[in-house]
């Protein structure tokens, strides 16, 4: 029953996190994009300080800690959100997501290239796979030329996410994730803004302008529930059940991406979203290691019993 739960935060995480991609391009759209993101990610930091406190969770971090999370936030705050607000300004909420659901597979890159991860013909596979499916995406009618500004700088918000979650991993063992994601949160947050002071001088005055009550419910459903409570609940959810089984979740998300944009953007869904949806699925799957993890895991299972 517990495990059940569990999947069932797992699944309307994804939901929160599909939708936010279309309500960050609301956001961007309507405001200065890096002023916005870094106000957005500051109060999402906050909310996670909040909840820490109320279960007693907070804590100052040691120094060699604090080296690491400064660091990692630069990749997975500031770098990533930064090119993926000012990438929406430039292409499709459908677009963004189904991109961003490649992270699984930049990050087995990476996690290959520098930790000695192994790369197996079936990893292998995956990869290739998953990256044919991001093509179908990005390119317009197999011509290189079609790539837009907006998707390449996607791409390149989800490569520095990447790297962060490999420096993540050398400080997991002796912080709480969802502590490091708060302070991680608000370090990258204040270098959001302080870019944002000088990239967009206008940026403070034109949020105060734009203002309408839609909008600032959508920050807040954005900043506090999908940004917030969502990683909260995704990083609990891997102490429960691992990263393996947590991680196939993240295959709803582009999905949701999808509807999102259909929803509430009037986005068309064609042909190449369907058919790059279904390639990335798979992809993840095979190249992130998830099958064999797993397959592994039930093995150990039927060997014990």
């Amino acid at each position: 029953m517990k495990t059940y739960k569990t999947y069932m935060i797992l699944f309307f995480v994804m939901i929160a996190w599909g939708l936010n991609v279309a309500a960050t391009k609301i956001l961007v759209s309507n405001f200065q994009p890096v002023t916005i993101t870094g106000i957005r990610v500051l109060t999402a930091g906050l909310t996670v300080f909040l909840l820490l406190f109320l279960i007693k969770k907070v804590r100052w971090l040691t120094k060699k800690e604090f080296w690491y999370v400064f660091v990692a936030s630069l990749f997975n705050v500031v770098a990533h959100h930064y090119y993926l607000s000012i990438g929406l300004t430039g292409t499709t909420a459908t677009n963004a997501g189904l991109i961003t659901g490649t992270s699984p597979l930049l990050t087995t890159i990476l996690a290959i290239l520098f930790i000695g991860a192994p790369l197996t013909i079936l990893r292998a596979i995956g990869l290739l796979i998953g990256f044919t499916g991001v093509s179908f995406i990005v390119l317009e009618g197999g011509e290189v030329t079609g790539v837009s500004f907006g998707d390449a700088y996607v791409l390149l918000s989800v490569l520095t996410q990447a790297i962060s979650f490999i420096l993540i991993k050398r400080v997991a063992h002796t912080l709480d994730p969802r502590l490091m994601t708060g302070y991680m949160m608000v370090i990258g947050s204040l270098f959001l803004i302080v870019i944002g002071l000088f990239q967009e001088p206008n940026g403070f005055a034109g949020v105060v302008e734009n203002s309408t009550v839609s909008l600032w419910l959508i920050y807040f459903a954005s900043a506090c529930i999908a940004t917030a409570v969502g990683h909260m609940l995704y990083n609990e959810a891997i102490g429960k059940i691992g990263a393996s089984e947590a991680s196939i979740f993240i295959n709803l998300n582009p999905f949701f991406a999808l509807v999102g944009g259909f929803l509430f953007l009037n986005e068309q869904i064609g042909f190449q979203h369907i058919l790059g949806f279904l390639f990335i699925i798979t992809g993840v799957l095979l190249g992130s290691g998830a099958v064999e993890e797993i397959r592994a895991r039930r093995l150990r299972r039927k060997d014990a019993a």
